[in-house]
């Protein structure tokens, strides 16, 4: 799954690096090295500029909301619990599939953050001694420092309660696609910790590499088997993953301290 996330790029580099043809300055938001559900985050996505005579879509960075409200949804208090969408049911699940068909988008990030309980402290947990074990984070991000590129989708919700004009009349909403983590040895993994993501967690944000990101935010791809073939992991070895404090874990704590790498895991929550 992905549950946490740093994001810490400046919108000018991502612009850069996703060649955004749109942006406003006065969106921009500050570095987030712990960027939980509800939060605003950036999308890079290709859509037709409002109001413009020109129909064709535009590559733009914009901000929006993590947790998807389904734009049927009476309320949108749903949204913070649809932060992810499983890649291999996005197609027909009834949230996201109007999405996925027609609103893709990539959410950039440094990596995602994940926890894994301890050895000793699943023994413990097994044994009964502990109701609530303490678990190791480990920051997972690509091994050559790249921006890590989360498949995503968006969706507009209109709040009927207020009048057309008010600022908060819709929300634009996001949630990151996951997959299964893959199995295959880390591009720098330690003896004494996780080899795989799959060690870590089951799940993880699918990684979009960029010759697939045109192809993901093209509003004009609808068909949905085409659009599902876009969905396989990216190629093994990409990723790098080390543990950080247990501060993380915390979501009023944010800062680059957060990113800190540990020579191993704090102490009890050995891997």
């Amino acid at each position: 799954m992905c549950g946490r996330y740093a994001a810490s790029r400046r919108p000018e580099d991502l612009a850069g690096v996703f060649e955004v043809e749109k942006w406003e300055p006065e969106e921009a938001l500050e570095p987030d090295y712990n960027v939980a559900p509800t939060k605003e985050v950036y999308a890079v996505l290709d859509r037709p500029v409002k109001d413009a005579d020109d129909k064709r879509p535009v590559r733009q960075l914009r901000k929006l909301k993590w947790g998807l409200v389904p734009s049927w949804a009476k309320t949108p208090e749903g949204g913070a619990r649809m932060i992810n969408a499983r890649a291999e049911t996005v197609h027909e699940k009834p949230s996201y599939r109007r999405a996925f068909a027609t609103r893709r988008c990539v959410l950039p990030a440094d990596g995602y953050y994940e926890w894994v309980t301890g050895g000793q402290e699943r023994e413990l947990e097994v044994e009964g001694k502990r109701k609530r074990p303490r678990k190791q984070p480990y920051f997972v991000l690509p091994a050559d420092g790249s921006v890590f590129a989360m498949a995503g989708l968006y969706e507009f919700w209109r709040d009927r309660t207020l009048p057309d004009d008010h600022p908060r009349a819709w929300w634009v909403t996001c949630s990151v696609i996951t997959t299964e983590a893959e199995t295959t040895p880390l591009a720098a993994a330690t003896a004494d910790g996780p080899h795989a993501l799959a060690d870590i967690h089951p799940r993880m944000p699918l990684m979009l590499t960029p010759d697939r990101w045109d192809a993901w935010l093209d509003p004009a791809r609808t068909d949905v088997d085409d659009l599902r073939s876009l969905l396989e992991p990216p190629p093994a070895g990409l990723m790098r993953a080390y543990p950080v404090s247990t501060a993380v874990s915390n979501v009023r704590n944010n800062g680059a301290e957060l990113l800190k790498e540990l020579e191993g895991p704090e102490e009890g929550t050995l891997f």
